[in-house]
């Protein structure tokens, strides 16, 4: 009975290596991410709100030419959007043209001194300006973490700016409610170069469609805003800062990279003997 209970024994130590081999675990290859291929071309569309800050407006005023400053000139925030077509060239270099529109956006200013009603008036001054932006653009995509891809760029291009006529009322200082007639000022239109510093974070939500949102600042140069009438004017602003809070989506027409099946991995197991 013992010499047949030992010889058991020895098989099942004897064969248990064989055991082992048969059942030894096995790891699972890590999964491959689904992304754009680097390279390829991709269609953009954006809108935002601008607060725009004009940086200040001078006209000239008298038979002498003499240039003055507005005592005030604002411009109200207003809303923009654009279009674009880019390329994608490597997995963090990228570049685009732009065109974007920015919305009509009311002027107000004020000038002081001598009118036909009194020795000593405040103008009221009211027009509005629209303008068209042409801008190239190129990109640095910083790093992909899940699915957000933040990014910094630059652009460079030009801006067509068109004001209004300017409506000029001047008014004696004060109370006394003695004013002279609006006159009219017409508007000018001129292409200004421009600049442009974006940043913001792509977010993915198909491997081929992304949201866009993040912040751009636009420095549009100075030019020309108003003519000449009865001895004032003609007049130009000194440029207008534009920082805009945008949104919007990027559609990649790239193909995308395929997840590959990796068969499970055995791990070897030490053989005892």
């Amino acid at each position: 009975m013992n010499a047949r209970l030992v010889g058991v024994l020895c098989a099942l130590l004897t064969g248990s290596p064989v055991l082992a081999a048969d059942l030894y675990p096995v790891q699972e290859a890590p999964p491959v991410a689904v992304a754009p291929i680097a390279g390829g071309w991709y269609l953009r569309g954006d809108i935002g709100y601008a607060f725009t800050d004009l940086r200040g407006a001078h006209y000239y005023q008298g038979p002498g030419r003499y240039v003055r400053d507005f005592d005030k000139a604002d411009l109200d925030d207003t809303w923009t959007g654009g279009i674009g077509v880019g390329y994608r060239a490597t997995e963090h270099l990228r570049a685009d043209f732009t065109i974007d529109h920015l919305g009509k956006s009311d002027f107000s200013g004020s000038t002081s001194g001598s009118c036909g009603v009194a020795t000593y008036c405040t103008s009221r001054d009211i027009s509005s300006m629209t303008a068209w932006s042409l801008m190239a653009n190129a990109y640095v995509d910083i790093a992909t973490w899940g699915r957000f891809t933040p990014y910094v760029g630059a652009g460079i291009g030009g801006t067509r700016v068109k004001w209004d006529k300017l409506k000029n009322t001047s008014c004696e200082t004060g109370n006394s409610g003695n004013c002279d007639g609006t006159v009219e000022h017409g508007g000018k239109e001129s292409w200004r170069f421009t600049y442009a510093l974006m940043a913001g974070t792509a977010i993915d939500i198909t491997c081929n469609l992304q949201a866009d949102v993040g912040y751009r600042f636009r420095h549009v140069m100075g030019g020309d805003m108003f003519g000449e009438k009865w001895h004032g004017g003609p007049g130009s602003d000194k440029g207008i800062y534009v920082h805009e809070a945008r949104a919007g989506l990027r559609y990649n027409f790239g193909d995308c990279e395929q997840a590959v099946y990796v068969p499970p991995v055995p791990v070897e197991q030490p053989v005892y003997k």
